[in-house]
């Protein structure tokens, strides 16, 4: 592939498309969990990739639980058994670790008798800052990459997509025990809201607010009335200090398009195209002209050739007309014998498009953030 010629460091370009800018390429991005150190991850970082460090700037203590783990095996695997003795009861979990993921077996919800134990958890939750380690680890790293803080999930997707219970469990419980639900949920809403300063007050640039949601699950009602206004009091919070706020939206987002567009989000993470859901990037454009999209390139597409892996990302782009405010990323694991091949053919295929685009591009000299 022909050498594009200076261009930001990794870090500076995902700066520029963060803030609505366009560089000489178009970003490319890995979860820091999702490289292994070898020669190609030190050829994609000299080429450009930009690694994404996700990293707290604050801690959770609950000083009033005592946390038990016991480690054990079962049929070949390693098992964690985690328990949380409370004053008003106990609760625990059943996890596998799994590479860079963990797998969990069982989640704290056993019975309506537990709910109890549950707001207890979320009441004991108490947030200290912890900037310096972030500061020092974003020094440390260097240009080669961009450093992301999180406000954990939002207060109904815990319930959902945290340790409390399970999505079937949950389901079944909003149906016939809503008002202990509500009452959880009430109490992440004020929880949320002592997180909402340390994040906007601290070192990092741009932070994400939960994500993960299914449409299929909440639907459209449930969206607006429980996730939008809780996106929009921490984007108030997050524009006071200039500080960018986003949301992990990588399932099928048709139904929740428009609600998602009328929130004070500025970017979109992990959105991912067709053929994975059910919107292209050109629509995706569409439905949010106003917001950066940070997209998970289609887990789908990296079982195909190398060859198409690398059309694929040039076809992609193709498809809007302007590059300013846009960001390809990895955010799901890629096959063990093919993540490198595929890197290498995603970036050749962004350079391709911008060799073959360069009006779309921004040149030396030229202002990015239009």
């Amino acid at each position: 592939m022909t050498d594009l010629g200076d261009r930001p460091s990794p870090r500076r370009g995902v700066e520029l498309a963060l803030r609505g800018g366009r560089g000489a390429r178009v970003p490319f991005t890995m979860y820091e969990s999702m490289i292994p150190q070898c020669r190609t991850e030190r050829e994609l970082r000299n080429k450009g990739l930009c690694i994404v460090n996700r990293q707290n700037v604050f801690t959770t203590v609950r000083p009033n639980v005592v946390v038990r783990q016991e480690h054990f095996r079962d049929s070949g695997r390693d098992l964690i058994k985690t328990y949380y003795t409370t004053p008003v009861g106990s609760v625990s979990t059943l996890s596998e670790p799994a590479g860079f993921t963990t797998w969990t077996h069982e989640k704290m919800f056993g019975s309506a008798d537990d709910y109890k134990v549950l707001l207890f958890l979320i009441e004991d939750e108490e947030y200290s800052p912890d900037y310096q380690a972030f500061a020092q680890a974003e020094r440390d790293f260097g240009d080669d990459a961009i450093f992301r803080a999180g406000f954990g999930l939002e207060p109904l997707q815990s319930l959902i997509s945290g340790n409390y219970m399970s999505v079937e469990t949950f389901c079944i419980e909003w149906m016939e025990r809503r008002d202990e639900i509500l009452k959880l949920y009430d109490a992440i809403v004020e929880k949320r809201r002592k997180i909402y300063p340390l994040v906007a007050e601290s070192p990092t640039s741009h932070a994400n607010y939960g994500g993960n949601v299914v449409p299929e699950i909440i639907g459209l009602e449930a969206f607006e009335k429980y996730y939008v206004p809780h996106y929009n009091e921490a984007a108030e919070v997050m524009h006071r200090h200039g500080k960018l706020i986003g949301s992990h939206f990588d399932a099928n987002c048709k139904l929740i398009a428009e609600a998602i567009d009328s929130t004070d989000l500025d970017y979109i993470e992990a959105f991912t195209p067709s053929p994975d859901t059910d919107m292209t990037l050109s629509e995706a454009r569409e439905a949010w002209p106003n917001k950066v999209l940070w997209l998970n390139f289609p887990s789908s597409v990296h079982l195909r050739p190398p060859a198409e892996v690398e059309q694929f990302a040039v076809g992609m782009l193709n498809q809007v007309e302007s590059m300013n405010g846009l960001i390809v990323g990895i955010t799901e694991d890629i096959p063990a014998k093919r993540w490198q091949q595929n890197c290498r053919g995603i970036m050749n295929g962004l350079d391709r498009h911008a060799l073959e685009h360069p009006d779309m591009y921004a040149t030396e000299g030229e202002g990015a953030c239009e």
